[in-house]
């Protein structure tokens, strides 16, 4: 028999802050975290914007450890030690093997990479850091949180660009489902507000350009939205199996009940025209949980303020859902956060969770001007109290790939 699975704890690091359930209030809100970027001079780039996240790293890494570090792994650590100590799972010696990691990154260590290829360049190979291999490789972000949170359990890193946070959390799942582990420690994070990141994703077209507004540049589903904004940070969650979680007490945001996962076989960066791959994982995801489109009654979209995906992303929920789509609550985080790439799928699968739990969901900001071809009801304006029992996370990324995770409001 399949065990269930519960989420019982949050840690996020995002351009709205460092925290837990506690952040969910910026987002209710509609408060904004996209500005001007820091991290480097961006004069001269067509996209001068992102989400970055304002973060004290040393609140939970120690200087030196830090410096042998790439920032996709110190988000991973703060967020993981944050949704840990959320959700008050102890892990010792009596539980350690049973206890797993599953972070993900899309792209890694990037910045790194940067500075110690220029650091070869002008001061010759001697020069580079011995932990330049260690901070950069993706699965180091489970590595090093499995290290510091000493939880020896399953321990993986998933790579699909931006449905990676979601892979994470739904292979977490089943990984519990399945009796392999008590609990994971799973979603994603990302820390590539970089120049060549920042260059490549320009020169792709795919970013937008409204560097004098940029709290407006992130627009999902209006008519004048010109590409996404890049962001930065991590979402994890604990998941645990439901007996563990009810033995010791633990508060339930929501329960994990469904996750599906489909190829389009069609473009390395654009989505299927025709949304046959963001409909299938949507579908997928529902007959594992074990419902009938109808059920669901909220969707946090994948939203991200491109041409092609808002619209394919809508087609994809008409076709699944049919008349339905038109009762359905949709929203984007990613109009306040930008696109946190790897890292979206956890702190949208931890949005879906607090939604869920709270019974209020977040407003779409920036939609001014709806697109007539996305016609559903995308949350404008105000958060409103919607009180779901099924909610759907998506994230689709390059190369074709889609994830969809479907969520229960908790009750035993």
């Amino acid at each position: 028999m399949k065990k269930r699975v519960v989420i019982t704890g949050i840690g996020l690091v995002t351009p709205l802050g460092t925290g837990s359930s506690e952040i969910y209030e910026k987002f209710l809100n509609g408060e904004n975290g996209i500005r001007k970027i820091t991290k480097f001079d961006s004069e001269g780039f067509s996209s001068r914007i992102a989400g970055e996240v304002d973060f004290d790293e040393n609140a939970f890494i120690p200087p030196k450890e830090s410096r042998r570090m790439d920032n996709f792994i110190k988000y991973a650590i703060a967020a993981s030690e944050i949704a840990v100590k959320d959700s008050a799972l102890k892990i010792d010696n009596s539980n350690a093997d049973k206890i797993g990691v599953l972070v993900g990154s899309g792209i890694g260590g990037l910045n790194f990479i940067e500075q110690q290829h220029k650091t070869m360049l002008e001061k010759g190979p001697r020069r580079v850091s011995p932990f330049f291999i260690p901070s950069v490789i993706i699965n180091l972000a489970s590595g090093a949180v499995s290290i510091r949170l000493g939880a020896k359990g399953p321990n993986s890193s998933v790579v699909t660009a931006c449905a990676t946070g979601t892979n994470s959390i739904g292979d977490a799942f089943k990984i519990i489902q399945r009796g392999d582990a008590i609990a994971m420690i799973a979603g994603g994070c990302e820390a590539a507000i970089t120049p060549l990141a920042v260059a490549g994703f320009s020169q792709m077209k795919a970013l937008s350009t409204r560097n004098d507004q940029p709290e407006k540049a992130s627009r999902p589903f209006d008519k004048e939205r010109d590409g996404f904004v890049i962001g930065e940070g991590a979402g994890v969650l604990i998941l645990e199996e439901l007996e563990h979680a009810l033995n010791r007490g633990a508060k339930i945001y929501a329960e994990i009940v469904g996750y599906g996962m489909s190829g389009d076989a069609y473009h390395i960066t654009a989505p299927a025209e025709d949304g046959d791959g963001a409909r299938r994982a949507m579908e997928s995801a529902i007959k594992d949980a074990g419902i009938n489109p109808e059920s669901v009654n909220y969707i946090n979209a994948h939203g991200t303020s491109t041409y092609y995906n808002d619209k394919i992303e809508t087609k994809a929920i008409k076709d699944l859902f049919k008349e339905h789509a038109y009762k359905l609550k949709i929203n984007s985080t990613k109009s306040m956060t930008g696109h946190l790439l790897g890292g979206a799928g956890g702190l949208e699968g931890a949005i879906l969770a607090l939604t869920l739990f709270t019974g209020k969901a977040h407003p779409t900001r920036n939609l001014e001007n709806k697109d007539p071809e996305c016609d559903l009801d995308y949350m404008p304006g105000k958060w409103q109290e919607i009180n779901p029992v099924y909610g759907m996370s998506n994230s689709f990324g390059f190369g074709g790939t889609n994830a969809s995770l479907v969520m229960k409001k908790f009750e035993k």
